[in-house]
C-alpha cells in the first residue's frame, strides 16, 4: 500500500493537467449555447401554433400576394427552416405529437376528433408541460386544444376533466375543438366561461335537439353558406359540425376570437413574466370558419382566408411587443409553426378559391391538408430568440415531435422515453443536421423521409379527393422522390432507381414495424 507521501506526487500531476484542462477551456473562445448556460438563464418558451397555414403563405418563405411583416420578422431575426414538419397532415394528430414528442400512428385514435371525444392523451403519459413543470416552469395554454376532454361523456355545466390541467399545463383557457365544431364556448381551468346555470348546453354529434335550427334545414338563418359538413347547429349565423342547444351567454364572438386569444396570452406573460414559463399559444387562423375582425375585412383581397392570416399576422406583431415591453424579449424562445399543410375549401364558400389570384399556399409542394405529400406536413417552422440565435436559413429535418425532447435539454434534463429526438443544437443554429429519418402520416397513411428523399408505399382508394379539392397521395404504386432535386413531386424515380426504393422501404419497415407496413410487403423492386 502506498503511503500519502507517495501519493503527493500523483497529486500535483493531476492538479497540473486539471488547471491546464480549465485554462484552455477558458481561452477558447465559442459562440454556441450550451445547455449548462442556458439552464441558468431560464429562458421563457413560446410556441405559437397557426392552424392551416401553408408552406406557401408567408412572404418569407415566398408569397407574393401577401404581406406577413410581423411573422416575417421571426423568419429574418432568427432561423427559418425550409425541412421543417408537422408530424401528420391534419390537426389532432400533429398537437398530440407536438405535446407527447410520440408518433401519433402509434395510437389509433389520434385522428380527427369531434367536439365530444375523450382526452387522447394519457394523464399518465409524459408530454411537453409536465417535463418543463419538473424544471421550474409555470405552463399554460392558450386558444385551440382538439385532442378531448373528459372521459366520453361529458358534462359541460360542471367542470370538464381530465383536460389540458391534467396533463401538465397549470392554466388553460381554450376552445374544445375547432372553431366549425361545438360547443361553441371558451373553457377556462376545464370550466366554460360566461355559463349561465339556468341555460344549460348540451351537447352531440349523433343527432338534433328538438326545435333546434340547422343549416341544412334554415338556410334563410345563415350568412356564410356551407359546401361540405358544415350543416347542423347555427351559431352566429355559420352552420358547425355537431348539435348544441343552449348556453347562449357563453357562446364565443366569431369575429372577435383572435382578439379575445391575444388578450389571454398577453395577460398570461403579464403576470407571469418574472418566473420561468411556457405558454402554448395555439391560434385558430386560417381554420375555417375564416371569420376576420371587421378591421381586417378585405385586407388581402383574397376573401376571408386571406384576411385572417392578415389578421394572425398582426397578432403575433402584438405578441411580440408585449414580451419586449415586458423586458423578457432576450430571454424567451419563441418557436413558430403551423399544424399541417393548406386546404382553400375546407367546408364553407367563403372565395378562397374564387379570389386565390396568383398565391400559391403550397408555395411549391404537392398536395395540401390531408395529404401524404409534401405539403400536407412541411410547414413553416421558424425559432427565433433575440441575442441568442443568429438568423439565418436551415435546411436540417426538423419536426415539431422532437420540441420535448429539445427542450428538455434546452432546460437541462433529458427525455428518452419517446419518439421525440434531441435535434436542439439544430434548432439554435449550431448544426446544419437534425434527423436523419421521420415517419410522415396523413389520415392514416404512412411515408419515409430520409435525407433528401421521400418514400410513399401504395395505398387504396382514390387519389383526387374532390371536396377540398387535394390530391392525397394514394396510388397503386410505390413512389419514391429526390426532394432536393423535386420539390414539387413530379417525378416518381421509383422505377428508375430501385435500389434505393429498397433501402427505404427497409428503413420504412423497421420504424414503422413490419405489421404496420402491410401495405408495402407486395412491392415489386423493378
Amino acid at each position: 500500500m502506498k503511503t500519502i507521501f507517495q501519493l503527493i506526487p500523483l497529486l500535483y500531476i493531476f492538479l497540473f493537467i486539471s488547471c491546464k484542462s480549465e485554462t484552455k477551456k477558458s481561452d477558447t473562445k465559442d459562440d454556441t449555447l450550451s445547455a449548462e448556460v442556458i439552464k441558468e438563464n431560464d429562458p421563457n418558451i413560446v410556441i405559437i401554433y397557426l392552424d392551416d397555414l401553408g408552406y406557401g403563405d408567408l412572404s418569407s418563405y415566398g408569397a407574393t400576394e401577401l404581406s406577413t411583416p410581423n411573422i416575417d420578422a421571426l423568419a429574418e431575426g432568427g432561423l427559418k427552416f425550409t425541412n421543417g414538419y408537422a408530424s401528420s397532415a391534419t390537426c389532432t394528430p400533429s398537437r398530440y405529437a407536438l405535446l407527447t414528442g410520440m408518433y401519433p400512428w402509434k395510437n389509433k385514435d389520434a385522428k380527427i376528433l369531434p367536439g365530444t371525444a375523450p382526452l387522447l392523451i394519457s394523464t399518465e403519459q409524459q408530454t411537453l408541460p409536465k417535463l418543463l413543470k419538473t424544471q421550474g416552469y409555470k405552463t399554460a395554454i392558450v386558444g385551440k386544444w382538439h385532442l378531448g376532454l373528459g372521459t366520453g361523456v361529458v358534462n359541460w355545466n360542471e367542470k370538464v376533466k381530465p383536460g389540458p390541467n391534467e396533463v401538465g399545463f397549470d392554466q388553460s383557457y381554450i376552445l374544445a375543438a375547432t372553431q366549425d365544431r361545438v360547443p361553441t364556448v371558451y373553457i377556462k381551468d376545464g370550466n366554460v366561461v360566461g355559463l349561465d346555470k339556468n341555460d344549460p348546453i348540451e351537447v352531440s354529434y349523433k343527432k338534433n335537439f328538438e326545435g333546434e335550427p340547422t343549416a341544412i334545414d334554415n338556410p334563410e338563418m345563415v350568412e356564410m353558406k356551407w359546401h361540405h359538413g358544415h350543416n347542423s347547429s347555427i351559431v352566429n349565423g355559420i352552420g358547425r359540425i355537431g348539435f348544441m342547444k343552449g348556453g347562449d351567454s357563453a357562446k364565443w364572438v366569431d369575429t372577435e376570437m383572435a382578439d379575445h386569444f391575444l388578450k389571454k396570452a398577453q395577460d398570461y406573460v403579464k403576470e407571469n413574466k418574472d418566473e420561468p414559463f411556457f405558454l402554448y399559444y395555439a391560434m385558430q387562423q386560417p381554420h375555417v370558419p375564416r371569420t376576420p375582425h371587421p378591421r381586417f375585412v378585405g385586407k388581402s383581397g383574397m376573401g376571408p382566408r386571406g384576411d385572417v392570416i392578415l389578421e394572425a399576422d398582426w397578432c403575433i406583431g402584438e405578441f411580440m411587443k408585449t414580451l419586449e415591453e415586458e423586458g423578457i424579449l432576450e430571454n424567451t424562445l419563441v418557436i413558430f409553426s403551423s399544424d399541417n399543410g393548406p386546404v382553400l375549401n375546407d367546408g364553407y364558400y367563403d372565395d378562397a378559391v374564387e379570389k386565390i389570384g396568383n398565391h400559391d399556399p403550397n408555395g411549391g409542394l404537392r398536395g395540401g391538408k390531408y395529404s401524404i405529400f409534401e405539403a400536407g406536413t412541411r410547414v413553416p417552422f421558424i425559432t427565433y430568440w433575440k441575442g441568442k440565435i443568429e438568423p439565418g436559413v436551415s435546411d436540417a429535418i426538423v419536426c415539431q415531435m422532437d420540441l420535448l425532447a429539445s427542450l428538455a435539454n434546452l432546460t437541462g434534463t433529458e427525455e428518452t422515453t419517446t419518439d421525440s429526438k434531441n435535434v436542439l443544437d439544430a434548432l439554435l443554429g449550431n448544426a446544419e443536421e437534425a434527423r436523419e429519418s421521420l415517419i410522415l402520416e396523413a389520415s392514416g397513411r404512412t411515408a419515409l423521409r430520409k435525407g433528401d428523399w421521400l418514400m410513399i408505399p401504395p395505398y387504396k382508394g382514390e387519389n383526387f379527393r374532390k371536396e377540398v379539392g387535394i390530391e392525397v397521395g394514394s396510388f397503386p404504386y410505390p413512389q419514391l422522390y429526390n426532394l432536393n432535386e423535386d420539390m414539387g413531386q413530379k417525378n416518381n424515380l421509383a422505377e428508375a432507381n430501385p435500389e434505393k426504393l429498397e433501402e427505404m422501404m427497409t428503413t420504412f419497415t423497421s420504424l414503422r414495424g413490419a405489421d404496420n407496413a402491410a401495405d408495402v410487403k407486395e412491392i415489386q423492386f423493378r
